[in-house]
């Protein structure tokens, strides 16, 4: 771990708890609207669209769009599935950036900032720019970067993702270590080169369907939380 110089993270699920958030924001949208839905369910279902939605681009069905874009999309398509009709342009464009709005979960932010007082932190994301930046003020999450996805023109787990931000960083792989909560991230970045580090969030997508919990044993750390990892690095 000497020779790690920044740490990346995955931020939907691994820093930002977006099931209750989304939920949130949809019940608000419901309440405004004069609608009931189950809102938990409205959030999963918009989550379910998040990677059919990024295949297109992968598949090239779809240009390089935006994550913003692409979450609209799959909004515009859930709310005609939850029977839910006539909304105006402006208020699914609101809805949408909600995504932008998301609650850390609690070790986050004090993880963050002790980690960032050693190393350079940023998030390795598939959220667009304008949509990390409002989140971390929003969050009060300390990046010194954004890198991620759009930067790139790929999403992840492309390794174009991973290494554009490590080139940025004007760094070698073997110096960025990636931080997620989903092993399928920390393993494609594992294969470029990156050091890897697994912090578990069992309840992103609720009580009832539990993550797998035996991380994969080329990880280089594994970390109950931000401040187990910061722990772990030094800090």
């Amino acid at each position: 771990m000497d020779d790690v110089k920044a740490l990346v993270f995955d931020v939907f699920g691994t820093v930002v708890d977006w099931r209750s958030s989304i939920a949130k924001h949809a019940a608000a949208f419901g309440a405004e609207q004069g609608i009931e839905a189950d809102w938990t369910a409205f959030a999963d279902g918009w989550r379910g669209k998040y990677q059919p939605y990024m295949n297109k681009v992968r598949t090239g069905e779809l240009p390089w769009t935006k994550l913003d874009v692409l979450h609209r999309m799959g909004l515009v398509e859930l709310l005609g599935e939850f029977g839910i009709n006539d909304v105006g342009e402006h208020t699914i464009d609101e809805l949408t950036m909600a995504w932008h709005y998301l609650d850390p979960w609690p070790d986050a932010p004090s993880g963050l900032s002790r980690l960032k007082a050693k190393y350079i932190i940023g998030t390795m994301s598939n959220g667009n720019v304008a949509l990390m930046t409002n989140m971390a003020k929003y969050a009060g999450l300390p990046w010194d970067v954004i890198l991620g996805a759009e930067l790139a023109q790929a999403y992840k787990p492309d390794p174009k993702t991973y290494l554009t931000g490590v080139e940025l960083l004007g760094l070698y792989p073997e110096q960025v270590m990636m931080v997620a909560a989903h092993q399928n991230d920390l393993l494609a970045a594992g294969a470029e080169g990156l050091k890897t580090a697994f912090v578990p969030r069992p309840m992103e997508f609720g009580p009832a369907r539990k993550p797998d919990p035996t991380p994969d044993p080329s990880f280089d750390i594994v970390a109950a939380d931000f401040r187990d990892l910061a722990s772990q690095m030094g800090v």
